[in-house]
């Protein structure tokens, strides 16, 4: 199974925001489609920092920028998880 074109995702994602707000989501396959491109989304900004931070000499800067990319995707996660605290001890 290959990747969705770009289009194909932007079709599958408009479709999956007019499922949950007609409420036709009986499986939360939209919601899930939705959250799961929201957290791709905020990981591959840990992944740029994380090559810039490597290329960088590992510089001071960039490795701040590093840890609020990982923190920020951190937060993401457990507010759209709602599970809190409890999302991370099982990692």
């Amino acid at each position: 199974m290959g990747m969705p074109t770009e289009e194909e995702l932007k079709t599958a994602l408009a479709e999956a925001a007019r499922m949950r707000e007609q409420g036709e989501d009986p499986h939360f396959l939209a919601k899930s489609l939705l959250n799961y491109t929201y957290q791709v989304e905020q990981l591959k900004k840990v992944l740029k920092a994380a090559d810039l931070f490597y290329h960088s000499g590992m510089a001071v800067q960039e490795q701040t920028n590093l840890k609020r990319a990982i923190e920020q995707v951190k937060e993401n996660i457990t507010r759209t998880s709602g599970d809190e605290e409890e999302y991370w001890l099982m990692r």
